[in-house]
C-alpha cells in the first residue's frame, strides 16, 4: 500500500510572553535567541531522521510555535537552504511560517519571503484592543491592521488571518466587527477558532467569563454567515478560503497523512511497514541543542486508535473521506465500521452519500459529541496494533 503524504513540520518554541490560553509547547523568551545552535540541532536532527525520510518527497513545511517570527530571515534561510541538501521538496512545496504581529515588520516579510517561504499566517486574534489585552497578546489593533496590510503586499503566494471568537465580554456584534475588518484586507485564507478553555494554561486556573453556550452559538453564526457571504469557502471546521488557496499543509494532516516534526517539543506521525508510529521530541530546547538522541517517546498505535485518530481529523473536513482514504490510512473499509456510522446517520450527524461519509451541519456543531461516541466504541475495538 503507498505510504501517504509527508510533510515537515519545525518548531520554534519561544514566543515574547505565554499567552494565558495556550497549551502548546511555547517558552516566553529570556534574552537573545540562540538561533545558530538550534538551526545547527535541527538539521542534525534531521540528519539522524534520514529513515524516516526512506526516498519521499516533502509535500509541505510549516513554521510553528512558539513565536517562529523572532527568528531572523537569514535564520529561516538557513534551515530551508540544509533542508534541500537533505530532503526532496516537491516543485510546488508549500512554506508557511507563522508570525506574531508584534514581531514583524514589511522589512522581516520580505526577509522571510527571500529565505524561501511562500506562505505566511498571521495570529492577529482579535482587532479589538482590550480582548488583545484580555488574551495576553503583545500586539495591538493597530499593529495588527500594519501587519495585515504588509502581509497583503508582501508578494507571498498565500497568507493566511487566525482569528477568535467567543472572547471574554464579546458580543455577536462585536466578534462581527473583527471578521469584517479582517475581511477587508481581503486574505486568501482566513482561520476562525472558537476560544476553548485548555487543561494546564493560565485561563485553565483562572478562568475568564465566557459567553453562555446560546451566545457562543450566535457568535458562530454570525462569523461563519460573515464570510460565507464575502465569498468565503468553509472547507474544514475552522478554515475559509478563496479559490485555490486552501492550506495544503493541513490538510495533509486532516487527511491523516504523514508528518515529521523537528525541533523542540515535536511530534511526529510516521507509517511504516509496522504500522502507525508516534514520535516526541524532548521539550527541553537546552537538552534538544545538546543531545544527539533527541526523542522523548516513540509509540505503535493500536489500530483502534488509528481509526479514531483519522475520524478525529477526516471528518473536520466539510468534504468528509472517501472509503479508498479510510482504507489506506487505516486498513479499514466502511462495513467494518458500521456500528461507527449507522446512529450518526440516523440523527442526521453524518450523511452518507455512496463511497463517502462527511458531517451535517448539524454535525459540525457538535462534532465534538459524535468523536465522545466514537472514541467509546473504538476503545473497546480489538487493541492489535495497526
Amino acid at each position: 500500500m503507498p505510504l501517504p503524504p509527508l510533510s515537515l513540520y519545525i518548531h520554534i518554541p519561544w514566543c515574547v510572553a505565554k499567552c494565558p490560553y495556550c497549551d502548546f509547547h511555547s517558552l516566553a523568551r529570556r534574552g537573545p535567541l540562540p538561533e545558530g545552535p538550534y538551526v545547527r540541532a535541527l538539521l542534525d536532527d534531521l540528519d539522524r531522521s534520514q529513515a524516516a525520510l526512506r526516498g519521499r518527497k516533502i509535500q509541505t513545511i510549516f513554521f510553528g510555535g512558539g513565536t517562529p517570527s523572532l527568528f531572523a530571515g537569514a535564520a529561516v534561510g538557513e534551515i530551508l537552504e540544509g533542508v534541500n541538501r537533505r530532503a526532496t521538496l516537491e516543485a510546488d512545496c508549500e512554506i508557511t511560517l507563522e508570525a506574531n504581529p508584534g514581531t514583524i515588520d514589511s522589512r522581516r516579510f520580505q526577509a522571510f519571503r527571500e529565505a524561501g517561504v511562500t506562505r505566511l499566517s498571521l495570529g492577529v486574534q482579535s482587532l479589538h484592543d482590550p480582548s488583545l489585552r484580555r488574551l495576553g497578546r503583545i500586539h495591538n489593533a493597530r499593529d495588527a491592521y500594519d501587519a495585515m496590510e504588509a502581509a497583503a503586499g508582501a508578494g507571498f503566494r498565500s497568507f493566511n488571518i487566525d482569528l477568535m471568537y467567543g472572547l471574554p465580554d464579546q458580543t455577536a456584534a462585536k466578534a462581527l466587527a473583527d471578521v469584517r475588518a479582517a475581511l477587508a484586507v481581503d486574505p486568501p485564507h482566513l482561520s476562525l477558532y472558537e476560544l476553548t478553555i485548555e487543561a494546564h494554561t493560565a485561563f485553565a486556573h483562572d478562568p475568564p467569563v465566557l459567553p453562555s453556550e446560546d451566545e457562543r452559538m450566535a457568535i458562530e453564526d454570525a462569523v461563519t454567515q460573515a464570510a460565507g457571504a464575502a465569498g468565503y469557502d468553509r472547507y474544514e471546521v475552522s478554515a475559509y478560503t478563496r479559490p485555490g488557496y486552501r492550506c495544503a499543509h493541513n490538510l495533509n494532516y486532516w487527511r491523516f497523512g504523514d508528518y515529521l516534526g523537528l525541533g523542540a517539543g515535536a511530534h511526529s506521525k510516521l507509517t511504516g511497514p509496522e504500522g502507525v508510529t508516534r514520535v516526541a521530541r524532548i521539550a527541553d530546547p537546552a537538552r534538544y541543542m545538546g543531545d544527539h538522541d533527541r526523542i522523548a517517546s516513540r509509540r505503535l498505535m493500536a489500530r483502534r486508535d488509528v481509526v479514531f485518530e483519522f475520524l478525529l481529523n477526516a471528518l473536520r473536513l466539510t468534504e468528509g473521506f472517501s472509503q479508498d482514504l479510510l482504507y489506506a490510512r487505516t486498513g479499514y473499509d466502511f462495513t467494518d465500521l458500521e456500528s461507527l456510522w449507522a446512529h450518526a446517520v440516523t440523527r442526521s450527524l453524518l450523511w452518507r452519500e455512496g463511497d463517502w461519509i462527511r458531517t451535517t451541519p448539524l454535525g459540525r456543531r457538535f462534532l465534538d459529541a459524535l468523536l465522545a461516541e466514537f472514541l467509546a466504541i473504538t476503545e473497546i475495538m480489538p487493541a492489535e496494533v495497526s
